[in-house]
């Protein structure tokens, strides 16, 4: 049985973890739970999971909860119990799903701990993946990608060698303004932004989904995750989001993963590694979905995309600067002071401004995270 802390357990990926694991009551127990300020819903998940220990952002919040939780949970509050929690010997997996840089010192914790890493938070290879991966590899630790897109190439290059790939291709939803023009997305309103097509998902990645910034994302964390040059991955809009990646070969044979977009699946694979078991899922029939559409980027439409690849290409803090300052621009979006187009224009500034540092250290990526933010918030 695995014993498995959750960190962001009341987020989109956090829920649909406890689902799966609620599914499987002989495979997997729940040691540890940590949220952000949603006091109701952790207190719901502790009284029905009992983990040992419970985690929340602030002590009014840590103090709110305590009096409605299972006898015997602990309960922590604030980043440093992030990391304790990460760390602690009680678990042997953890699953990273916290949204945006928040993730990286509590993962970097996991890793130094031994843990086996379900990884969710794309921002913590996008900011430093070279030293989470170095650390993992020192460590003898596995990260296992969450994501559904890189759980997908996952399964397409297994038994297979790298030297044989040609290139990666993280396929694209669009989001929810997929169809419309560039002239088309001024005056966008945050609910049209939040009506994702195809996902359920939390506000700030649907707000990334639409300007394609959660697909650089994850160009520059499969980089990490495949050592893939960036030349040789590919990104294309698949509106179905039934293929969520796939793989081609040397010999231009095409190896894809396909399900219906039900993150469950993801979620449970990496839970399961190298197991399969059934999900709480409905079944896939192509038959009855009768056909796939495809169509190639294009990054005069989506530039937060190419802006991705260009700083992936430069390395070092650059990709920092371009997660930083889509957080506060987004944060700022979805309060309503700027508006949609104004998410990229904020990036653009930012990155202009910025002289990429090569292999910076822990305490210089999150200086460059800070400095990164008071400049989107003064562009703002």
């Amino acid at each position: 049985m695995k014993n498995i802390t959750i960190l962001g357990s009341t987020g989109s990926i956090g829920t649909q973890t406890l689902d799966v694991i609620a599914s499987h009551p002989e495979l997997f127990q729940v040691d540890a739970l940590a949220a952000g300020s949603n006091v109701e819903l952790l207190v719901e998940q502790a009284n029905r999971f009992r983990p040992r220990a419970v985690s929340l952002a602030s002590k009014e919040a840590a103090e709110q909860a305590a009096p409605m939780l299972p006898s015997g949970t602990k309960v922590l509050y604030g980043e440093e119990s992030l990391i304790e929690l990460a760390a602690d010997s009680a678990s042997d997996y953890v699953v990273t799903a916290l949204v945006g840089s928040r993730g990286l010192r509590s993962t970097l914790a996991a890793i130094e701990a031994g843990k086996t890493i379900g990884l969710a938070n794309k921002e913590t290879l996008v900011t430093a993946g070279h030293l989470v991966m170095k650390l993992a590899s020192d460590r003898g630790v596995r990260i296992l990608p969450v994501d559904s897109e890189h759980s997908a190439i996952f399964q397409c290059l297994n038994g297979e060698s790298l030297k044989t790939v040609n290139k990666l291709v993280i396929t694209a939803s669009g989001g929810s303004f997929r169809d419309r023009t560039r002239s088309e997305l001024e005056g966008v309103t945050v609910e049209q932004a939040l009506s994702h097509p195809n996902w359920s998902m939390g506000a700030k990645i649907t707000i990334d989904s639409a300007t394609m910034v959660n697909k650089g994302l994850e160009v520059i964390e499969a980089h990490w995750l495949f050592d893939m040059p960036y030349d040789q991955i590919d990104v294309i809009i698949h509106p179905e989001s039934i293929i969520h990646s796939y793989v081609e070969f040397a010999d231009y044979s095409i190896i894809a993963q396909m399900g219906w977009p039900d993150m469950r699946v993801p979620i449970q694979y990496a839970l399961t590694y190298p197991e399969r078991v059934a999900t709480p899922t409905k079944p896939f029939n192509l038959a009855e979905l009768g056909k796939l559409h495809f169509r190639e980027m294009d990054y005069e439409r989506f530039p937060c995309l190419r802006m991705a690849f260009e700083c992936g290409r430069a390395g070092g803090s650059a990709p920092t600067v371009f997660n930083a300052a889509n957080e506060v621009a987004v944060a700022r979006f979805l309060d309503g002071q700027i508006t949609f187009l104004d998410i990229e224009r904020t990036i653009e500034i930012v990155l202009d401004r910025h002289e990429a540092q090569q292999l910076p250290d822990l305490e210089a990526i999150e200086e460059t995270d800070r400095w990164a933010r008071r400049i989107a918030a003064d562009c703002i």
